[in-house]
């Protein structure tokens, strides 16, 4: 019975995931999936969460503490001395039990530190969530404009192959009518076959760029699912021309990224350590409160009870541990130092990403301007060279060189589409666009 609702509700996760599966997918949509499915951002969230313990546990030294102790104790009535009372008996067992509140009030700096670095964890999880965020979002954008220029090129190598069988069918039926040799129609044969891999490779960088899209919107696909994986994307690679300004999107990089904001956070908290190592040269000083029971010292009747009410406050200094603390001290120094030149070489580091992509975006944006007009261009030559070829002043070579420019004119466009695409997602990224 087990077994069966097992397979039941497994039966409902696939029809689901199907469902979910052949739902045009658009951009917007496939960001939702993965902020909602992504095991890289589950693991961050579920990072959080653990951060969010750290800094319970830190503020702890500044809340009060309840404390409820007990004992009992049974001694050798021989090892006990006592003045000899006739008809009084020597108790021998003994017992205690309280019930104390405990405040500290000084901790040589260590309280206020406390809150402060709560608050510090708090912000570096975020940020460094965020940082995942960021990145998981810029893979997903990515993965699915590779799955859009696969889908283009698939299109492209597929008109290849049809215009290079039209060419074949016509030289075959020309070779019918006794118009042109055998050689024309081997020729022709030729190029269709080393059209077909070229298209067989776009068809397996489709199938393989929609399981990548899939593995990061956290898809756990279902077995009747083969390696093609219905995904319908609704958006294109076209995008609207965008400006960008390389000394601006170095300054929005430096005040946006959260990668440098949680090493802020960073070095801050290295500053803190540093002051809770110091603290172990400082006394420390509580206060406490509480009621307490014990058995009477005066009865060997274990019933019969003391009990009333302690107040007090201790203080505990160590004059001398052995450099303990001054090895803690240099130990967080060095720390804190560590971290700030972490800080500055990040900086440097995004620095760099900015200006690699912002001169990718260039590149990108100049290709894709180029390629307006090839595409065009191309199609006019392979007309002319066919009508060349049908007047008898153009050779099958001519046609079959603009039915070869075309394609690779086609394929440079759809790949320029798609790196212009990318390029700015970088570009974006790399600046701290949320």
């Amino acid at each position: 019975m087990l077994a069966m609702m097992n397979q039941h509700s497994q039966a409902e996760t696939n029809q689901i995931t199907l469902t979910t599966l052949t739902t045009p997918l658009s951009l917007e949509r496939a960001f939702n999936l993965a902020l909602q499915q992504n095991r890289a951002i589950l693991k961050s969230r579920a990072e959080v969460e653990s951060s969010h313990g750290v800094v319970i546990q830190t503020r702890a030294v500044v809340i009060p503490k309840v404390q409820a102790t007990g004992n009992y104790t049974d001694y050798d009535p021989k090892s006990i001395e006592s003045f000899p009372v006739p008809g009084v008996g020597t108790p021998h067992q003994s017992w205690n039990t309280g019930l104390q509140l405990v405040q500290s009030f000084y901790e040589g700096g260590r309280m206020s530190s406390a809150l402060r670095t709560a608050k510090l964890t708090r912000e570096q999880s975020l940020l460094q969530h965020q940082t995942v965020l960021a990145d998981t979002l810029l893979a997903v954008r990515v993965a699915y404009y590779d799955v859009l220029v696969a889908a283009q090129q698939i299109i492209v190598r597929e008109a290849s192959v049809n215009l290079l069988g039209k060419e074949q069918d016509d030289q075959q039926r020309r070779l019918d009518a006794g118009t042109v040799p055998r050689f024309n129609v081997l020729r022709a044969e030729v190029a269709v076959a080393n059209a077909k891999p070229a298209l067989i490779r776009a068809r397996n960088a489709h199938r393989v760029a929609k399981n990548n899209l899939a593995n990061l919107l956290g898809f756990d696909l279902p077995r009747e699912v083969g390696e093609d994986i219905p995904l319908q994307l609704t958006d294109t690679l076209e995008l609207p021309p965008v400006q960008f300004e390389l000394s601006a999107a170095i300054g929005q990089a430096l005040a946006n990224r959260t990668e440098i904001a949680a090493l802020r956070k960073a070095e801050l908290l290295r500053k803190e350590d540093i002051v809770n190592a110091r603290s172990g040269m400082l006394p420390s000083v509580q206060g406490f409160a509480g009621w307490g029971w014990r058995n009477s010292s005066f009865t060997t009747d274990l019933a019969r009870e003391v009990d009333g009410w302690q107040v007090g406050a201790q203080m505990s200094w160590n004059i001398f541990d052995g450099n303990l603390t001054r090895g803690k001290i240099v130990q967080a120094k060095a720390q804190q130092e560590k971290a700030r030149i972490e800080l500055d070489d990040s900086a440097s580091k995004i620095e760099l990403e900015v200006r690699t992509a912002y001169s990718e975006f260039v590149g990108a944006r100049e290709v894709l301007e180029s390629q307006k007009k090839v595409q065009e261009q191309a199609d006019e030559a392979l007309r002319l060279a066919k009508a060349r070829a049908d007047a008898g002043t153009a050779t099958q070579l001519d046609v079959l060189n603009a039915e070869t420019a075309l394609t690779e004119a086609r394929t440079t466009q759809v790949q320029a589409q798609r790196d212009y695409a990318v390029a700015v997602s970088k570009l974006e990224r790399s600046i701290g666009k949320p």
